[in-house]
């Protein structure tokens, strides 16, 4: 329970952290996935593929609470998510919303850092809108 919520299913993260257009897959990337008052759920580095090996799972509302019109329950997980591997930019997602039975798939373009110190410390941040339900 959560907020005065029962979390009984579970939706899944999974990411796709990479460098350049090209896609270039980007190993070791520290991930770290919050609730949204800031306390940990996950905390993993990216393969060789860019990829968790396993998706994360996340407690999420019943997939039934989504089905009824005017039930007051937000049919999703609010969750945070922060990408970090050195010589890149720092990812920032807030918000990132996980549906029951679901792969939420977050790709993250990382970006280079310059090779400047005054830049060594810039942090990309992204606000995902929440749905319209």
């Amino acid at each position: 329970m959560k907020g005065g919520i029962f979390l009984s299913d579970i939706g899944y993260i999974q990411v796709h952290a990479y460098a350049s257009s090209a896609q270039i897959p980007l190993k070791d990337t520290a991930i770290a996935i919050t609730d949204a008052d800031g306390a940990a759920i996950a905390l993993r580095l990216t393969n060789q593929s860019g990829m968790f090996d396993v998706p994360v799972e996340i407690p999420v509302p019943s997939l039934s609470a989504g089905q009824t019109p005017d039930t007051g329950v937000i049919p999703f997980t609010v969750v945070n998510l922060y990408a970090k591997l050195e010589d890149y930019q720092e990812i920032d997602i807030q918000n990132l919303q996980v549906f029951p039975d679901v792969i939420t798939n977050q790709n993250l373009q990382m970006i280079p850092l310059p090779e400047f110190p005054a830049s060594w410390s810039k942090t990309e941040v992204f606000d995902t809108t929440s749905q319209n339900l």
